[in-house]
């Protein structure tokens, strides 16, 4: 059951990645959204963390 929490995390993070690098390549970048998404990609890497 852990795996697939950890595995799930996973995903969440590099869907985060996925939008932090689509709003960076916008041409006028959103640096409050790029702000917020990186905030919520470190929460979920200190839960993969602490697994």
């Amino acid at each position: 059951m852990q795996q697939a929490h950890a595995s799930a995390l996973a995903q969440k993070h590099a869907g985060l990645d996925a939008k932090i690098e689509e709003e960076r390549l916008r041409p006028s970048p959103d640096q409050m959204k790029i702000s917020e998404l990186k905030k919520r990609k470190l929460k979920l890497k200190e839960e993969l963390s602490n697994g």
